[in-house]
């Protein structure tokens, strides 16, 4: 006998939370007027909240619709009863019948509002029932009637009118019928000849890229640049009144954005707000390029200020719901770039290994004005594009991330290194260096003898202390000629003291090592200002103490920099992968360096504090 073991799957791996499942319940029981929650609105709520389920929708009874009167006065009763029958009747479609409707619908008529603040007119447009529409607007039913202050009414919808809801539901023929009959086709957003909170049908239709009813209403002269209120004081993108441009950019629909830009301007639009005035600067925009549209021969209006602000705000949209094409064809008709919309552009194409628009991007920074710089570009802008500088394996890519760090870290010298000033409390007559007479410390330099003075050594430093019983000098400063080293002793400082490049290059180690702090600053600014693109790595390599210079001259010469092998060698040398050869046209395997964090990690938190230091919109 086979035993079939009972399968432990369970259908839905994580199912909602119960707070969930009440509201959404509750959601249900209050559409019927119900103040109980019955097992019906349960099994409707699984039908909401986990997706496939087969469960049977909720069927129309009439004990549900007698709910709502058992809470209601005989007076009240009544009055429902007479608005429900008078909603049946005109609903039923019959031209013969609206006469008593409207007796049993009081003053109003057809334009009754029920309890949800719905009239026969926005059901019958929300239904997309062509006839019945045609009989209500026969009967005189008002085109642009809407709920302003109905509590049933959710804010949002709350100036909606019935060709708003047509449009919602996407019921082109009833939208057009609503038009031709005379219907605002800004719906009831313009009041008393102001803009209010409410979508207009045009920024529905563009929101859900329906091409054709986007069509229909700019033919009968919607205005594309209208916009929503939100009534939020908040200065920030993410609380800007949005239009039609916006709308279409955020949900991704060129080709509505295309046909948007299509539609003649209607307006001065080139009179802006002080609001505006003050936001847009002095910046000059730039004129519009072609901008290529399919299966049309009309070209696009040149834009103006105003429509060259909506596609700024399309863009930003656009760019933070990833819609890279958008953002890259906006960018083509000349809308100008933001910082941020071109830190989300190229995070985005990051993502989708789109190479040619990395490299577009990378080339256009330039057009980004210092003064837009903003605290996201330290905080993220610098950490990405070092990021994709270490793991880029594209050669041109590289060039271009190297020529936008040269680009921030700006064109002014590298900061020098400040002199100090140490002045020795001993100090002897020349006429005593390496004299015989009176001197009471010899070394032995090479087998040959070197006279010094005990009392002067340990005076300068602690170092020549465990030397002075030995009487040598250690190996470390054999490359140097003691007589350059000891001068800067027995002067008592390095005034008057004159080496070539490779001598302070040589005495740099000696001086560090004696830790005589002059001689070795000395040194230092010595060798930064010989420093060239063929010795930067030697000497990075040679002398540590360099490094906060030999850094910032990376920086602003990374791209020249990166034409040769060395610099290759030592940039890439902490992240041990494949790099391009630029002399051999291959790629080659870099093994770890010694320093543990890397010199692009250094370049990086380089980069960093010098756009502290130069832009003060970085600091904010």
């Amino acid at each position: 006998m086979t035993v079939t073991p009972r399968r432990k799957n369970r259908p839905f791996l994580l199912r909602p939370p119960l707070i969930e499942w009440i509201r959404v319940a509750l959601v249900h029981a209050e559409h019927r007027c119900s103040p109980i929650v019955d097992s019906d609105d349960v099994r409707q709520t699984a039908r909401q909240l986990l997706p496939g389920l087969d469960c049977e929708p909720r069927q129309l009874k009439l004990e549900y619709c007698l709910q709502s009167f058992k809470c209601l006065g005989a007076e009240a009763a009544s009055m429902k009863f007479q608005m429900d029958l008078g909603f049946k009747m005109l609903s039923c479609g019959r031209a013969d019948l609206i006469h008593t409707a409207t007796q049993l619908l009081g003053a109003q008529g057809v334009d009754t509002m029920d309890d949800q603040g719905m009239t026969p007119l926005m059901y019958a447009a929300s239904g997309g029932d062509e006839a019945l529409v045609q009989m209500l607007i026969n009967a005189g039913a008002n085109l642009d009637f809407c709920s302003v202050r109905n509590p049933s009414v959710h804010p949002s919808s709350r100036h909606w009118v019935a060709l708003t809801f047509a449009v919602l539901h996407s019921h082109l023929s009833v939208t057009q019928l609503l038009l031709e009959a005379g219907a605002d086709v800004e719906g009831a957003v313009l009041l008393d000849g102001r803009e209010n909170s409410a979508e207009t049908p045009l920024q529905l239709a563009a929101a859900a890229g329906h091409y054709e009813m986007v069509s229909l209403l700019l033919n009968h002269g919607a205005d594309p640049l209208l916009r929503m209120h939100h009534g939020s004081s908040l200065p920030s993108p993410l609380y800007e009144e949005m239009n039609c441009f916006s709308y279409a950019a955020a949900h991704g629909h060129r080709n509505v954005l295309r046909r948007l830009l299509l539609q003649p301007q209607q307006r001065k639009e080139d009179i802006l707000s002080l609001e505006e005035i003050l936001a847009e600067g002095v910046e000059e925009t730039p004129i519009p390029m072609g901008f290529p549209v399919p299966d049309c021969s009309k070209a696009i209006p040149k834009l103006c200020k105003a429509r060259m602000k909506a596609l700024q705000q399309a863009a930003y949209y656009s760019a933070e719901h990833g819609y890279l094409d958008i953002t890259m064809e906006l960018r083509e008709m000349g809308v100008p770039w933001r910082l941020h919309i071109w830190l989300e552009s190229l995070r985005r194409a990051q993502q989708l290994s789109r190479d040619e628009v990395i490299i577009s991007l990378l080339t256009e920074f330039r057009s980004i004005r210092s003064e837009d710089y903003t605290p996201e570009l330290v905080s993220k802008g610098i950490p990405l594009m070092f990021n994709m500088l270490e793991n880029s394996k594209d050669y041109v890519i590289t060039k271009r991330l190297a020529s936008v760090i040269s680009h921030c870290y700006g064109f002014s010298a590298v900061p020098a290194i400040p002199p100090i000033d140490v002045t020795q409390s001993t100090q002897l007559d020349l006429h005593f260096l390496n004299n015989r007479e009176m001197s009471d410390v010899t070394f032995m330099v090479n087998g040959r003898p070197f006279f010094a003075h005990r009392v002067l050594l340990m005076s300068v430093s602690e170092r020549y202390d465990s030397f002075v019983c030995l009487s040598t000098l250690p190996a470390a400063t054999l490359c140097v000629s003691p007589q350059t080293m000891m001068r800067s002793l027995y002067c008592g400082g390095t005034e008057g003291l004159t080496v070539s490049l490779s001598e302070a290059r040589k005495l740099l180690p000696a001086a560090r090592f004696f830790q005589l702090t002059g001689l070795q600053r000395y040194c230092e600014i010595k060798v930064s200002q010989s420093l060239t693109l063929d010795n930067a790595v030697d000497i990075y390599h040679t002398t540590g103490d360099l490094y906060r210079f030999c850094e910032g001259f990376f920086l602003k010469n990374m791209e020249q920099l990166l034409s040769r092998e060395d610099f290759h060698r030592l940039l890439f040398c902490a992240s041990g992968q494949e790099q391009f050869c630029t002399r051999t046209g291959k790629w080659y395997s870099l093994g770890l360096d010694q320093n543990q964090d890397g010199l692009l990690k250094n370049l990086e938190a380089a980069l960093i504090n010098r756009l502290y230091f130069l832009h003060t919109g970085c600091r904010e």
